[in-house]
């Protein structure tokens, strides 16, 4: 065999080699946007050409970017931590006399977290509204979404107490409200959206969605 000729072997033997690696190669994902205080929409919902979506409507930043749930991880710091009232009425809190808590009013340092129907078109919908779902929480503990008026809990979403939980949501909505959680750790969260068409009184859903929450020590 001639030099050049098993050069050019050589040559072809790693091209190949080179291939396959590649080819078997994991790609590596990309890590999550961590959002951790500033406004922030969790449940962005649209109505466009015939689809029900839902985004998370970032408000953290300068300017609103929407993106997908799962490329977000929303942290909750040890400095939303409560002391949660003993009455049965706090109940859905757990048992642990602490809870974490992002606000349903701006807090410095925590996310103030909240949805929205804004994108969702008048006349769409019947009763110009759509349905939240919460259809699973996966977690150490519980997960609720509540608000308070007068020092009084009104609980919207609560994991404690069997799922799914439902919530009608007029149109045009922009709201706050307290997101619980009774311990420590990482919540992967499920809502999913629906709504009954008014032309035809078939229910469209935006498919379940997964949200996660990183709750410190």
């Amino acid at each position: 065999m001639t030099t050049m000729g098993f050069r050019n072997r050589f040559l072809s033997g790693l091209l190949l080699t080179t291939a396959l690696l590649a080819g078997t190669a994991t790609p590596v994902a990309a890590a999550p946007v961590v959002l951790s205080s500033g406004h922030v929409d969790v449940i962005d919902v649209d109505y466009a050409a015939g689809a029900l979506t839902i985004n998370v409507l970032d408000g953290t930043g300068a300017a609103d970017v929407e993106r997908d749930p799962a490329d977000v991880l929303f942290r909750v710091p040890n400095t939303a931590k409560i002391a949660v009232p003993g009455t049965a009425a706090w109940s859905f809190l757990g048992t642990g006399g602490q809870a974490w808590v992002l606000p349903q009013s701006s807090t410095g340092g925590l996310l103030w977290a909240g949805w929205n129907t804004t994108e969702v078109p008048s006349g769409i919908f019947q009763n110009n509204r759509v349905t939240f779902k919460l259809t699973g929480v996966s977690g150490p503990a519980g997960f609720s979404v509540y608000t308070v008026s007068g020092g009084t809990p009104t609980v919207l979403f609560d994991s404690g107490n069997g799922l799914p939980d439902s919530l009608n949501v007029n149109r045009n909505t922009h709201a706050h409200a307290n997101w619980g959680f009774d311990a420590a750790g990482t919540y992967t969260v499920t809502f999913e959206v629906t709504g009954k068409l008014a032309a035809s009184g078939a229910t469209i859903s935006s498919g379940a969605r997964t949200f996660t929450f990183e709750v410190l020590a």
